[in-house]
């Protein structure tokens, strides 16, 4: 069985009128959810932003990667009604190891690399190195005797030398077997033959986890993925593959890369047949999404200073980029996040930018499907999230407050100190939606999993639970659906938790249906 999992729904919908609007979508909401101060929301330089149950009570934090100062975990306290960080500095903490505040932290993601069901939490460190090798390791943090450690630092990981030392950017996890263990992988910058990617997973043979020793080893090799590149935006998920865990690197100095997963683990680069290569350009944040709703998995991704690429998928495995205008207009893109926002059933793309040589606004499009026609693309009014001043360098999205819109954490650093916003969406409150979580057999969650909706009047609407995406970044591992006016009526099957209302959430085994 694929750890990622294919998951069908079968939703039989009514449809009501829906009407555009073009009022600002997004609202900052930074000073009531997380005011900057030394504790929550230091003033610092923050990359990396990643979502997973740190804490294991079944609600999610997001992971912040600190680059001068301590990494974060922020937490939702529903009493207080705002973000506190529970990586405090105290040594008595379960998660104090996770501050790390000796790593030059960018690039973070967090995924179940030993299958205890719980997930591991991976930062890039590039200390004291812009490509090639770097003056400190990445860390790799587990839940063990009551606290985080890190396994990298674990006496049989140093004596195996498995620790990376050289200066990289994204980390994304691919379950590369079907396992529902799954490795890391590592976007390492190289300099010359220095700092190949790399791609740690678990050795089984000498591990052994029930007694919480964890033996890693560098397959990159083994799996065809240790490449020289400027390694860049890293995204994970059925590509061209149809559950099985493909991977896209979008890369500067040369081309991109798409390792389609030949069903045993290892990888073949199939972007020049794709037409995915885009050689002259350079990547940065990169998402996976079906923007036309033909089922096949489409890439969008930001090209710094140069021609942003919504690449649709065709029929033969090739792809088709149909940016234009204003979407595929160049600025000094970061991240790149695709979600629905406002719930109406249609995706969103927004643009993070970094403000280095002047203004650089943040932007939003609606991707919308036609029939027998290529998505319609239209700019929207981002509201308080433009940040046309941002130092722009993360950001994911989450249901923090359980209320069914999406949220939008952005970090800034690089240039200028500044601390997290936090954004709530001003649109569609009135809308249903319906938040799906895959699980993998160890009950952790599905990573690269495929999650698709089928509907009475719009059809089929996917989501990719990436394992990286963004850049820097990992999203949240729930498959979020907006069902504009539609109304839900699912009869569930299988091992599931009941889904028959309207606006709920669902944690579902891999390969469940619902019929």
């Amino acid at each position: 069985m694929w750890g990622s999992g294919l998951l069908l729904l079968l939703v039989t919908l009514w449809h009501h009128s829906h009407a555009q609007n073009l009022n600002p979508m997004l609202q900052v909401v930074t000073q009531t959810m997380l005011p900057p101060d030394n504790l929550h929301n230091p003033t610092q330089l923050n990359y990396g932003m990643a979502v997973t149950d740190v804490d294991g009570d079944g609600d999610l934090e997001v992971v912040v990667a600190g680059y001068n100062g301590p990494n974060l975990v922020l937490k939702y306290d529903r009493t207080q009604k705002k973000l506190v960080n529970i990586a405090v500095d105290d040594s008595n903490s379960p998660y104090y190891a996770l501050r790390d505040q000796a790593g030059n932290a960018i690039g973070v993601a967090a995924c179940d690399v030993d299958g205890d069901g719980r997930e591991e939490i991976y930062f890039l460190n590039t200390n004291n190195a812009y490509s090639g090798r770097a003056t400190y390791t990445d860390k790799l943090f587990k839940f063990r005797n009551g606290r985080f450690e890190d396994l990298l630092n674990d006496e049989l990981n140093v004596r195996r030398g498995v620790a990376n030392r050289m200066a990289g950017r994204s980390v994304a996890c691919v379950d590369r077997k079907g396992t529902g263990r799954y490795s890391v992988y590592v976007a390492n910058y190289a300099s010359g033959n220095v700092g190949p990617h790399a791609l740690l997973e678990m050795d089984e043979a000498a591990s052994d986890v029930s007694k919480g020793i964890i033996a890693l080893s560098d397959v990159a090799a083994e799996a065809g993925v240790n490449r020289y590149t400027g390694g860049r935006g890293v995204v994970v998920g059925p590509i061209l593959s149809e559950s099985r865990s493909d991977v896209f690197c979008d890369n500067e100095n040369g081309p991109n890369f798409l390792f389609k997963n030949n069903g045993n683990g290892a990888f073949v680069d199939m972007a020049t047949q794709a037409g995915v290569e885009d050689q002259y350009q350079h990547g940065r944040g990169v998402a996976l999404a079906d923007f036309n709703g033909d089922g096949k998995t489409d890439i969008v991704y930001g090209n710094w200073n140069g021609p942003h690429r919504l690449f649709l998928q065709r029929s033969d495995s090739s792809f088709q980029n149909i940016a234009t205008g204003r979407f595929a207009e160049a600025s000094p893109i970061r991240t790149v996040i695709a979600a629905d926002f406002d719930n109406d059933k249609e995706l969103e793309v927004f643009f993070n930018n970094i403000a280095y040589r002047g203004n650089a606004p943040n932007r939003l499009f609606r991707v919308s499907r036609r029939t027998n026609a290529d998505p319609l693309i239209q700019e929207l009014n981002v509201g308080d999230a433009e940040e046309p001043q941002g130092r722009g360098t993360g950001g994911t999205v989450t249901d923090l407050d359980g209320d069914g819109q999406l949220d939008l954490l952005l970090a800034h650093g690089e240039s200028a100190q500044q601390p997290i916003s936090v954004f709530k969406v001003t649109q569609g409150s009135s809308n249903n939606w319906l938040r799906v979580i895959p699980r993998t057999q160890f009950g952790s969650f599905a990573r690269g999993a495929k999650v698709t909706v089928f509907t009475s009047q719009s059809g089929a609407h996917t989501r990719i639970i990436d394992g990286g995406s963004g850049y820097l970044c990992e999203m949240e591992p729930v498959a979020h659906f907006g069902l504009g006016d539609f109304l839900l009526n699912v009869v569930d099957t299988e091992k599931t938790a009941d889904t028959s209302q309207v606006n709920t959430r669902a944690d579902c085994w891999p390969n469940s249906f619902f019929l």
